[in-house]
């Protein structure tokens, strides 16, 4: 694999730290990041959530090491140092929610073939808590799950949601689907947004860290999604929620001020969970692991000890990371 630049300043995180240029099936290229693997007893798989890049879990990186655990996090397709997607490269824009799940299958051959140790867990926050739940129903080879706001519904006035479907669906025949959604504009949320009124967390230094890491690397910024990223969240997630949840150990957060995905939708999925935990913060916002040290300190503690406590990983169904090795290069 060839080496990508990390930026460990801007990221805090531990100082065995490296990254990582990997390719996925379709030719799009990925940047990884690992951290804390000297002397680890298991790697944690980090899914980012949308218009995230791997420096933004630096700290929780530390956290994680400080118990234990190496962590892998990914710039997904179309955002991060990763190839963007389209000539607009702050457009978050995708054609096919499928398509993450090649870059799922990249990282977990990256993964393997790091020699990172094992077992593997997987912690997903709200995009990447989408593309987690379908990767587990694919077979994502991992022992336990932890979801942070998983996107399993985008939250909106109901009144809105049928405008919503039918707008980004006739995008794509129209050829609009690049458009950014109404509503949304080109700048970064951190840089759009003033702390006293963001959806995200409500500690003010962690919104500083995030705002600081866009002002010295505005390259990772990422703004507004696509009519066509909306269309195929909104198909994704309703698809899912219909699903059986697969048979894994889960953990799942939500923030009693959770503004961006779908309450209803997480506690719908949780509750037909037989093996699932929903813990939900009073006070927290969409970011429980960038929330004040309190919350921090205990979520961390939680998702150690959830890791612990399901260390045998389950057998591979088939699915992302147990295919054929010429599926992807590393």
């Amino acid at each position: 694999m060839e080496e990508a630049p990390l930026y460990n300043d801007i990221a805090e995180g531990p100082g065995d730290a490296g990254a990582f240029w990997i390719m996925a099936a379709d030719g799009i290229r990925l940047r990884l990041a690992v951290w804390g693997a000297t002397g680890a007893r298991a790697t944690v798989l980090l899914f980012p959530g949308r218009t995230e890049y791997v420096e933004k879990y630096g700290r929780a990186a530390a956290d994680l090491a400080a118990r234990g655990f190496a962590t892998v996090a990914i710039d997904w397709r179309g955002q991060g140092l990763a190839d963007r997607l389209h000539d607009d490269p702050v457009l978050g824009h995708v054609d096919r929610f499928a398509a993450y799940q090649r870059d799922v299958e990249a990282m977990a051959r990256a993964a393997g073939a790091l020699g990172l140790p094992r077992p593997f867990h997987l912690l997903a926050h709200s995009m990447g808590g989408c593309i987690g739940l379908r990767a587990l129903h694919g077979g994502l080879d991992v022992a336990s799950v932890v979801f942070t706001a998983p996107m399993w519904g985008i939250r909106m006035p109901p009144l809105m949601r049928p405008a919503a479907w039918m707008i980004s669906a006739a995008s794509r025949p129209l050829g609009l689907g690049s458009r950014v959604t109404p509503g949304r504009g080109a700048a970064a949320y951190v840089e759009a947004s003033d702390f006293d009124d963001n959806e995200l967390t409500g500690d003010a230094e962690m919104y500083g860290y995030m705002r600081r890491q866009i002002a010295a690397r505005p390259e990772m910024a990422l703004g507004g999604p696509s009519l066509s990223w909306l269309h195929e969240a909104l198909r994704e997630t309703r698809a899912l929620v219909r699903m059986p949840p697969p048979p894994l150990p889960a953990l799942t957060y939500l923030g009693s001020d959770e503004r961006i995905v779908c309450p209803n939708a997480i506690r719908t999925v949780k509750g037909v969970w037989p093996s699932g935990t929903l813990r939900e913060i009073e006070g927290a916002r969409h970011e429980v692991m960038m929330e004040g040290a309190s919350v921090r300190d205990r979520v961390f503690d939680e998702v150690a000890e959830h890791f612990l406590r399901h260390a045998a990983p389950r057998a591979p169904l088939g699915g992302p990371g147990t295919g054929p090795a010429s599926a992807v290069s590393v």
